[in-house]
């Protein structure tokens, strides 16, 4: 699917998915990753859901966004509450959804201005 550009440029906007990829800014990545609206797009070395791991989730303390979408990959998996229990204990929200899901809504809420963390996961 592919969504609109955001016209200020200066946000790490999806602009498009689909299976086994995602642009931000029209720039196609095909492995997992972790994007914020106003830091680089970093590379999550996650290749499947059952291979996630507390040190996944843990990159995303650093950062301190206010809530992380966790995108599941094609359908919705919860993960375990001990892979996400160090961004609960730094108050960090998390909300699950899949991964299309996901996308819009970092989109939405990057757009609205929030402190936001996607971290999708793209298996291959």
């Amino acid at each position: 699917m592919k969504l609109h550009q955001d016209s200020s440029g200066a946000l790490n906007t999806v602009t498009g998915y689909g299976a086994g990829y995602v642009d931000i800014n029209l720039e196609r990545h095909t492995g997992s990753i972790i994007v914020m609206p106003e830091s680089p797009v970093i590379s999550w070395p996650v290749a499947s859901f059952e291979a996630l791991s507390p040190e996944h989730f843990a990159l995303l303390i650093e950062p301190a966004p206010e809530v992380v979408i966790f995108g599941s990959g094609e359908r919705l998996r919860f993960p375990h509450p001990r892979l996400t229990a160090a961004l609960a204990a730094h108050r960090i929200g998390v909300e699950t959804m899949d991964f299309k899901a996901a996308c819009r809504t970092y989109n939405i809420l990057m757009a609205e201005g929030r402190k936001v963390a996607a971290a999708l996961l793209i298996e291959g």
